[in-house]
Parts: C-alpha cells; structure tokens; sequence
C-alpha cells in the first residue's frame, strides 16, 4: 500500500516510543500536466498579523495583507473507495491542481486527512497513507497553492453505522468504536444527517467520550482517546514537516485539529460553557502537539461548536475563550440553516452580509484573523435552482459584508475582505462506487456518494477532462491576493446569472451612485471590482495583487487608478499583467505604488471592458477623476491618519 510504515506502541496513555520498519514501494512517476513552478517563486509562508481594526489580517513573507481564496479537496477523503485520501492518484491530484488554478484562480485548498487513515490500529501509523497525502498535496504546493491540513470528521466515525443504516459518518478508527462497546445507532426520523448530532444515542456517547477522554481498553492497551488522538497528530505533523520539501512545507499554513466540533452532552449550561470546559483545552493540547512536532510558526485553525450560527438553536461561538492571538485562526463554517430546511426565499444583494460580518466580528473580539474553511450548498435537488444566487450572495459577503447597493456610500462598513474554502471540489461527481457502510446492497454512485449529498462545482468527462458545473463567473473572481498596505475596502460586481449554464437572469447588485456618470457608464452590464488601501509605513517588498478572471483578458481589461490608468494592460509598468504561479491560462493584475508616501489611500477600478461600447480615452479621464473625487471624500479621515 506504501513506501513505508511505522509502528508505534503506546507506553500507557500518556505517549508513545518509536520503531520504524520500511518496505520497498514503487515510485511513483510525477505527472507532466502543465507548468509547475517552486513554491518558493510564487507563493511564502503565511502569518497572522495584528491589526488594529480588524483583531488580525493574514501576511505573507514580503508583509502584504493576502486573501485565501479556493476549495476544499474534498469529501472523496471519507471514501473507502478512495483509501480516505481525496484522490485515487498523484495523477488526479494533478489534473485537479491544474484545472483549479486555471479555471478558478484558487489560491488555497483545504486538504482533509482521516484519523482512521492514520492510526488503522492502536499500535500503529500508517505512514504509506501519510506519504500518499505528501505527494497529492504536492500537486498543488508545487502549483503555488497555500494548503490548510484538516482533520476531518462527520458524525465522528463511519464505524458507528450498521450495514443498513439510512447515514454513515467518517474520522475515528474502529479500533476506537469497538473499545467503546457503544449501543446500536439510530437517529429515529431525521430528515438530514446533521441531525445524528443531537439524536443519535450512539453518536452522542463517542463523541462525548472523545472530550472527556474516556480511558478504552484496546488490543495494544489501556489508552485515553483523545490522548490517543493527540499522539498520532503529533506523529502526522512531525512525519509532514520531515517528507515536504521545505518549500512545500512553507506552503502550508496551518492545521484545522477537529472539523465541525459538537458536544455529545453539554454537561454544561450552553454551549460556551461546554467550549470553555472541553473545546478550548482540546485546542491548547492541539496547539501544544503542533509547536512538539515542528509546526510552531504556523497557527492552528480553530472552529467554534458547530451550532454557533446556524439559524437555529444557536450556541457557542467561542465567548468566552479568552484573545486567541496570532496563534491562532477563527475558523468557522457558513451554511444557510434556513434556506436548506425552512426558508423558501431567494438569496439576494446583501443576503448575506450580517452573517459574515459575525464571522468578522468574532475573530477581531478574539484578536484574530477569521477564515471561513467551508460554505456553500447542494447543486441538486430540492431547492437547489436557487444555488448559484446563494453562493453569489455567500462570496459577495466575504468580499464585504454591505450590501452593493451601499456599497459605494459607506465601503468600509464592509469590513476586511474574508478568507475562505468552498466546500467542495469533487473530480469524481457521479462517478463513485462506494459500498455504504460496507454494504454491496447500496452502493453509492452519485453526486458525493456520502449521505445524499451533492456539493461539488467539478466533473470530469470520459476523457478526463475537468469542468465546472456551475457559471464560471461566479467561481472564477476577481479578489486582491496580495494587497501591499492596509486593504480599507474592496467590492466585485460578478454578474453570475441565477441559473445554470449560464441561464437564468442577470442583475447587477454593485451599482455605482448618480454622481459618479462616467464610472457608472464604464461598467455598466460589465463585471468590474475596486480595491481602495492604504500605503503602510513600511514599504511591503512586492505590488498589490489581483487575480484576473478569464474573463478579463489583458487586451480587454481597463485599469482607472490613482497610480495609472490603462484600457489594455500591458506586461511591464506600474499596472501591468502577468501569469499566476503555477497556471497555464489564469492571470494576475499588478498594481504597483511602491514610491508613494505613507499614508496614501489608493483606489484601482478594475473592469471587464473586452465586450460592449468602445472604451475611450476621455471616458477613461472622466472616469478616473470621479473615482478620485470619490476616494478623497469617502476615504479622507484614513488619508490624513
């Protein structure tokens, strides 16, 4: 199965020693699917960093404020199909790579790894699973990708489902289902698989033990599960750290240590009392084994009880967890409660706005950077034809959290611009052949292949070829990757259509005011984004960074900024255009200031203007000296500051 193994045995509950036995594998031959670059050119280390307004914003190595932008690689891990990795192959790990970086501009993947793929027995780490996770996630380091490890777990084991359950769960070992000697699992009459979580007998006592670390009596000994847990992610972050290259290494920018927290029995109050008692303890010994195992300049991506905003019942939220600081990431999922249950509405301009802006305010409460590693909805199904305004809506929130149609008067109410991991990126959509929990009567061959459910925005053809089953207007954006200062406010007018395919209607939601003519007449029916910050004191050793969707190519592509102003970019100057790390296709827009003095508030206007009326010189004047007069009335306090 591997190119080597290691077998590990417990010393009672609190560690474990080492013997490491190896065994010849096959090398595995590197894909020639397109250019591949470094890591080390494209794409450095990301940090943390204070911000006063913002609780914290991510920085890369040459000190700009950067966005992670992508999606998460992805469900296939809780396949048994699939070995629990997200791939069947580095070769598919390439394709995917590849297809993301060109089709989408994604920067960032979320990379989700199995506690049962790494510790199949008490005594023993697989580390022929690890290396095989070592090399798909080189696919996309090598890409220039930035990657967020994820321990993943649902329903926190497969294991506690029989053969001919409606539901299946995927994260704890058997070895740890069988030591919990737990009672037959029903959810009685659910309607989503979610609802396990609170119903589900059998689900609520393991996931209970798992926090109160249970001590199990297991073939290799007595053990505590959750120091069970602790010590192979020790072992996994140590074994990462030694086989990724440094620079892909670098490229990872940190650990999410337990996806989707729920409680299993409060024992508590509510449920800020239970993430006081239970959930941040776990996530200090989490971060304890990170800084044991190598990863201590990387933060750890914390979520909060997965109740906290869920549109009902809502608990937790990490209240009462004291500053996390730059250790640390808020990391919360976004999923609309309401519209997938109760909720017939349609998503609109500035849906949802409040929703990320809790998420904003969360983190700066807690003094850190927020990321939102999941968010997204079905594409098939009941409800599903209002999909592709949602996500609009979801993706327009994380831009800022004001509605287009207030943008333009109040665009700092938006606050920094989100980070973030769709869920999901599934090559294998409709074409799985998974046994449910382990039953040859149900096999599982559509959409997820995992509880019904149906997330992915890829296929891929008969003739391997990936494509995207959503307008790619609406996955393919415009956002600021690397921005060289302080991002003050950034807004994108996609103009995806409501249907898919292409279909449905098409409306602007980010509308320019009646004062600004020129603007309003350059953009209008033409997608178009503006990013307004700050020259900082300290000069960041790079240009501001846009990445340039497919559909902006460089010829068509207008620029009305402070710095220069272009219809047609060129590849050298002060605006200029250049290919992403790692693509064959994508681009980016470089916006570079770097003589300006501190302090300076720049704007650039970014549109689409490939189709439509002529664009002309004088519009391009008229244009720029609205946008000035704009940014000199709305932005004037940050400009004297």
């Amino acid at each position: 199965m591997g190119a080597s193994r290691a077998v590990f045995t417990f010393l009672g509950a609190a560690g474990l020693s080492l013997a490491l036995t190896t065994s010849a594998g096959a090398t595995v031959p590197r894909p020639a699917t397109g250019p591949r670059t470094p890591a080390a050119a494209g794409s450095a280390a990301v940090t943390v960093s204070p911000h006063p307004a913002h609780g914290g914003v991510f920085r890369d190595e040459q000190g700009r404020e950067i966005v992670l932008r992508g999606f998460n690689v992805s469900g296939s891990t809780k396949l048994y199909e699939n070995n629990l990795l997200p791939f069947r192959s580095r070769a598919d790990a390439a394709a995917s790579a590849q297809a993301m970086r060109d089709l989408t501009g994604a920067n960032t993947i979320r990379f989700l790894i199995s506690w049962e793929g790494v510790q199949p027995a008490p005594n023993r780490i697989d580390t022929g699973y690890l290396d095989r996770a070592v090399e798909q996630i080189r696919e996309f380091t090598d890409r220039g990708f930035h990657v967020l490890l994820d321990y993943h777990q649902d329903l926190y084991s497969a294991h506690l489902f029989h053969r001919d359950s409606w539901y299946t769960g995927d994260g704890a070992p058997a070895w740890v289902i069988r030591a919990g000697g737990y009672p037959r699992e029903s959810c009685g009459i659910c309607f989503l698989w979610g609802q396990n979580m609170m119903n589900n007998t059998a689900v609520r006592q393991a996931m209970a033990d798992f926090w109160r670390n249970r001590t199990l009596r297991t073939e290799a000994g007595e053990v505590g599960v959750q120091d069970a847990f602790l010590t192979q992610a020790t072992a996994t972050m140590r074994h990462l750290a030694q086989r990724l290259p440094a620079a892909s290494f670098r490229n990872i920018i940190g650990f999410d240590p337990f996806n989707e927290p729920f409680d299993g029995g409060m024992e508590s109050r509510s449920g800020a009392e239970w993430e006081r008692n239970h959930l941040i303890p776990f996530y200090q010994r989490f971060r304890a084994a990170m800084d044991t195992a190598g990863w201590a300049a990387k933060p750890a991506f914390v979520e909060p009880l997965v109740f906290w905003n869920t549109g009902f019942f809502e608990q937790g939220g990490l209240p009462e967890s004291p500053p996390l600081g730059a250790r640390f990431v808020f990391n919360s999922h976004y999923y609309d409660g309401a519209r997938i249950t109760l909720d017939p509405s349609p998503a609109g301009d500035g849906t949802y706005a409040t929703a990320m802006n809790r998420i904003r305010n969360r983190a700066g409460d807690l003094a850190t950077a927020p990321f939102v590693s999941e968010f997204g909805n079905k594409l098939s199904g009941h409800g599903s034809d209002r999909t592709p305004w949602m996500l609009r809506a979801m993706y327009q929130g994380m831009d800022a959290g004001v509605a287009g149609a207030r943008w333009w008067a109040d665009p700092r109410a938006g606050g920094t611009v989100l980070s973030g991991t769709q869920w999901q990126w599934d090559i294998y959509h409709d074409r799985h052949h998974e046994l449910m929990n382990g039953n040859p009567d149900k096999v599982q061959t559509e959409g997820d292949a995992w509880n019904d459910e149906d997330h992915s925005v890829v296929e891929m053809d008969d003739a391997g070829a990936v494509t995207l089953r959503l307008d790619r207007r609406l996955l393919d954006r415009l956002y600021p990757s690397a921005v060289a200062g302080d991002t003050l406010a950034f807004a994108y007018e996609d103009l995806a259509r409501s249907g898919y395919g292409g279909a449905g209607q098409q409306r602007a939601w980010l509308t320019p005011p009646a004062t600004m003519p020129a603007v309003s007449a350059l953009v209008a029916g033409r997608q178009y984004g503006v990013l307004v910050w700050r020259q900082p004191a300290t000069r960041p050793n790079g240009p501001t960074e846009l990445h340039l969707p497919a559909s902006f190519p460089a010829a068509g592509t207008a620029v009305v900024s402070d710095v220069a102003t272009v219809h047609g970019v060129p590849a050298a100057g002060p605006v200029s255009v250049t290919r992403e790390v790692g693509a064959r296709t994508a681009q980016r827009l470089l916006v570079d200031a770097a003589d300006s003095p501190a302090g300076t508030v720049h704007v650039a206007l970014v549109v689409g203007a490939a189709s439509g009326a002529p664009v002309t010189a004088g519009q391009l004047a008229a244009a720029r000296a609205e946008l000035l007069r704009w940014r000199d009335t709305v932005f004037a306090p940050a400009a004297r500051r």
